[in-house]
């Protein structure tokens, strides 16, 4: 929003309501006069505070006096703060004779731990003349630190983080409970905002509010809010989770107001009053242990839980080339939306195509918990096949801590080899012999007839020819097509490119439907999922690997320009909060659409 602002001086600042009418024609008649009347240009740079909490945020204004940059100025990046626009302001003044002009941006900053966050000297250009402005520091409290200025009883409303573990696999899920108390002082809970929830190296998951319970505390007696949320390590290490901020609005009941003895003389009306309230809980370590490396079977592919396993397959009775469907069901708990049916060495006499998309059945509101259904379709290369190998899946079990392999029942086959069908013999009639008269001897014609002309040889006709090229450029198409699925096969990346585009084609359509039919948790589930798989590939990381670190640990490093980063991180940061607060509105989701394309077309073009 433009905000101006006009001065008028004649001998003194004099001011008039009815003047403002002619603004419009003062604006122009101070433009004429500019050239003799401005200043020379300057910049400055400030913070409306330079100490906050966490949870909370600051504003920082650059400021152009005399003039104003073509583009708009766009502060440096900085380590855990994220940087917003929030739009500019104007404002002219015409002065005893002197014209001045000043253009305020304003970008709001959000820090997500606590720390000093110094601002470095910026150097733009105004007029071709290059100004630079003076470095600034912004301090954050750590939490349980009362704000500049407040009292250090922060009221009856606090928050913890609890962690059922703090010793970890990676790849190993658990829940964690943020906790909100709140004191029967509180009349009621009003609109409340999870603002940051750092977990670097952590995929996050789905938050499932609890049931509310009557706790006490001391002397005092509180409601406990639980917020589960899923928390999965992807990296080894000492991983800190935290500090958690969060918004709300209360209300108290206010000791200020009375009652009307007129108005409400039977104290019905309501005399509560509304209070923000910014509450952080400590930060919490947890130690991720990275998986053993011995012990592990060759077709390990990163399953960490505990499962066990059903298979079945059919028909069994059938032909060579005649398709095997076999269904495969693990149970168990652990991260089953990323778990992956291994390569089975066993099934070297068979061709494997890719069946039904696996799914998952589960009443467990994270997902961890439940069934993960695979189906693979195989076909018997040769008659001399008399069983379908055993299936095996391999997984780290958590609780003995060591490697397991689950092996399924060797299945019986009868494969009946293939080959042309007999050919029917046709019995002769048992008729006896009947003498036939010789034919008649036909005399010799006198005349040639009707002569035509014969046609050229087929080996001299073009379309002949033609025709002859016809196997050599079906060899030379074949050939061409196994060099390049030998060079597909002999790439991993190249095919995880093109598998990774397909899912993001998917993705879209996926996109475009959970927004017309109003549903936030499908649209952001996908809208995380494609950022991962995208990141993922560019990176060469797992998708699961894939969290909002990524920028500041793997992007920025790389030199990938600010234009881009700002809304990835502008992605992240509303899947994360959509968990919680999700968006009801198709016309906001179907918004996001846009977005989430160019960012997506911006990560396959930039070079890393």
């Amino acid at each position: 929003m433009r905000n101006m602002r006009m001065q008028c001086g004649v001998s003194g600042a004099v001011r008039s309501h009815r003047g403002l009418r002619f603004a419009p024609v003062l604006v122009v008649l101070l433009a004429g006069l500019a050239p003799a009347g401005l200043r020379a240009a300057s910049l400055t740079a400030s913070l409306d505070r330079s100490s906050i909490s966490l949870g909370e945020s600051a504003t920082l204004s650059i400021t152009f006096e005399g003039g104003s940059p073509e583009n708009v100025p766009t502060p440096p990046a900085i380590p855990n703060l994220e940087i917003s626009y929030v739009g500019p302001s104007s404002q002219f003044s015409f002065i005893n004779g002197q014209v001045s002009s000043t253009v305020t941006h304003a970008f709001t900053l959000t820090p997500r731990q606590a720390g000093d966050y110094p601002i470095p000297s910026m150097t733009i250009e105004v007029g071709g003349q290059k100004l630079s402005t003076r470095p600034l520091r912004l301090s954050v409290a750590g939490p349980g630190a009362p704000p500049p200025g407040a009292a250090a009883d922060s009221g009856p409303v606090f928050f913890k983080l609890h962690l059922p573990r703090k010793e970890l696999y990676v790849g190993e899920t658990t829940v964690a409970e943020l906790q909100l108390y709140l004191s029967d002082k509180i009349q009621n809970l009003g609109r409340f905002q999870l603002n940051a929830l750092p977990a670097e190296g952590f995929t996050v998951g789905k938050m499932v509010e609890g049931q509310h319970r009557r706790v006490q505390a001391g002397d005092s007696v509180y409601t406990e809010i639980p917020i589960s949320v899923a928390l999965t390590p992807v990296k080894a290490g000492a991983l800190t989770i935290g500090p958690v901020t969060a918004g709300l609005v209360v209300e108290f009941a206010s000791p200020n107001r009375r009652r009307d003895p007129v108005w409400d003389p039977f104290g019905m009306l309501d005399r509560n009053e509304q209070k923000a309230v910014s509450v952080v809980t400590d930060a919490e370590t947890v130690q991720a242990l990275p998986l053993p490396d011995r012990g592990a079977a060759p077709n390990f592919n990163g399953a960490v839980g505990n499962y066990t396993m059903t298979v079945t397959a059919g028909p069994t009775n059938l032909s060579v080339g005649d398709p095997i469907t076999v269904r495969i069901q693990v149970t168990g708990s652990g991260t089953l939306d990323s778990l992956a049916l291994p390569d089975q060495p066993g099934w070297r006499d068979f061709k494997v195509y890719p069946g039904a998309a696996s799914k998952v059945d589960s009443s467990d509101p994270f997902g961890i918990q439940g069934t993960k259904t695979f189906e693979e379709v195989v076909v018997p290369q040769n008659g001399e096949i008399h069983s379908l190998p055993p299936v095996t899946f391999s997984y780290f079990d958590t609780d003995r801590r060591s490697y397991q392999t689950l092996t399924g029942p060797e299945i019986v086959l009868a494969v009946h080899a293939g080959g042309a069908a007999a050919v029917p013999v046709v019995a002769a009639a048992n008729h006896p012999a009947q003498d036939t008269p010789p034919p008649d001897i036909v005399s010799i014609k006198q005349h040639f007839g009707d002569v035509t002309e014969i046609g050229p040889p087929l080996v001299q006709r073009p379309w002949f020819l033609a025709l002859q090229g016809v196997p050599a450029i079906a060899l030379i198409s074949a050939v061409f097509r196994r060099k390049r699925r030998e060079s597909l096969a002999n790439n991993p990346r190249l095919r995880r490119r093109r598998h990774v585009a397909q899912q993001i084609r998917d993705g879209r359509v996926d996109l475009q439907t959970f927004a017309a039919g109003n549903k936030s948790d499908e649209f952001f589930a996908t809208l995380s999922r494609l950022l991962q798989e995208q990141l993922g590939e560019r990176l060469d990381l797992p998708a699961s690997a894939i969290t909002e670190a990524v920028i500041e640990e793997r992007l920025l490093p790389r030199g990938v320009p600010e234009q881009t980063l700002a809304p990835l991180r502008d992605l992240f940061h509303t899947c994360n909060l959509a968990r919680f607060a999700p968006i009801k509105s198709s016309r906001e989701l179907a918004a996001f659409i846009p977005k989430v394309e160019t960012v997506l077309r911006e990560l396959r073009e930039v070079q890393l």
